[in-house]
């Protein structure tokens, strides 16, 4: 099978949104979608509302299955102001009111503003955790805590879990945010009751990491997502690392691609499925519109550094009203799934707002690349 270098797409780039005309979504997404809304879960403490719920990292434990969602919160909206919570990095929370009419502020993006040349979110993230007998119907585990942001780096929450299970740890690797920048940081659990932090493993400005769930040669790898505003783009990297804590070697894996679904920017899913065929990746992509899709990358099992296969068209698009309608439509983003034999059982967030299922076949995804 040809080699496809990140440099340079799989085929001959297409006029732009070209793609847009032609179809490939083989999900069958839940007829009980979406699967949690806000208005599901209670928000942490008065004064403060639930805006969105987003896309959760995903695990198997005790015989269930187990999301661990990005909740997303700010205190009610008033007229004529801007608030929204921070951490403080010795502990605690505070709430910034910033007037709405100040020609300082820039609030054009319902996601971040910028006040006085500093960036702020509008709203301040956690992770929480849910489980379900069905895949289907999922209840808060009361009895596992949330896990907020803490110390230096997290004052502006954490973001976007992924759980990888290597051996018998969880290692949870998610999105730490901060006046300092966006970086990977990771904690580990073996009773998802205490947990360990690593810190962060991947500096700013990074982020969209997913741990591989076997060493291979001896190593672990993993996926990441460097991103810079000056040179070059945000694409999928790969490094590896002799303990999943220092990392090194790293390699640019795929790029965007002009004139294509993900043209803007790509960032990796979940952990990657060993198949006969290679390590199958599912990841995201987002055109200049901010339509973000899903799509797939197979990798060579020895060298997962050699991508050998790629998706041209999206495997999955965001076309339920659930999907183009919410906090910030048109997006279908995910970092959790589940493999049961041949169908692929894939948790995303839906409009950045709602959680929601669907399923896959491997071997029909494997078909498109």
């Amino acid at each position: 099978m040809k080699l496809i270098s990140p440099q340079e797409p799989s085929l001959k780039t297409p006029d732009t949104d070209m793609y847009m005309q032609i179809t490939n979504d083989i999900s069958t997404r839940f007829e009980a979608n979406p699967l949690l809304s806000p208005a599901d879960l209670q928000p942490s403490m008065p004064g403060l509302e639930i805006a969105c719920l987003l896309n959760p990292g995903v695990f198997r434990y005790k015989g269930k299955t187990w999301l661990i969602v990005r909740v997303a919160e700010r205190p009610p909206q008033r007229e004529g102001t801007i608030s929204f919570p921070v951490l403080k990095p010795q502990g605690g929370m505070e709430i910034v009111t910033l007037p709405a009419d100040d020609p300082d502020l820039d609030a054009t993006d319902p996601r971040v503003i910028n006040f006085r040349g500093a960036d702020y979110l509008t709203t301040l993230s956690h992770l929480r955790l849910l489980n379900s007998e069905d895949g289907v119907h999922f209840r808060e585990a009361l009895d596992h805590p949330p896990l907020w942001g803490q110390g230096l780096y997290e004052t502006f929450g954490i973001e976007d879990c992924r759980v990888s299970q290597l051996g018998s740890a969880y290692y949870l690797t998610y999105t730490s945010v901060s006046p300092n920048g966006v970086a990977v940081g990771l904690r580990t659990t073996d009773d998802w009751q205490s947990f360990q932090s690593h810190g962060l493993i991947f500096p700013p400005h990074n982020k969209d990491c997913a741990l591989f769930e076997t060493t291979i040669g001896g190593k672990y790898y993993a996926f990441h997502r460097p991103s810079s505003v000056d040179i070059g783009g945000n694409y999928i990297w790969l490094a590896s690392s002799p303990d999943a804590i220092h990392w090194g070697q790293h390699k640019l894996i795929a790029r965007t691609r002009t004139g294509y679904w993900d043209s803007q920017r790509i960032g990796a899913g979940a952990a990657p499925i060993l198949t006969d065929r290679g390590w199958l990746a599912i990841y995201h992509g987002a055109d200049h519109k901010h339509r973000y899709c899903l799509g797939a990358l197979l990798l060579d099992l020895e060298d997962p550094s050699m991508v050998i296969g790629r998706s041209d068209h999206p495997i999955m698009e965001p076309t339920a009203p659930y999907e183009t309608t919410g906090f910030f439509g048109h997006v279908v983003f995910t970092n959790g799934h589940v493999v049961d034999g041949d169908r692929l059982t894939i948790y995303y967030g839906a409009a950045d707002e709602h959680v929601c299922g669907a399923h896959f076949s491997i071997r029909d995804i494997l078909a498109t690349l």
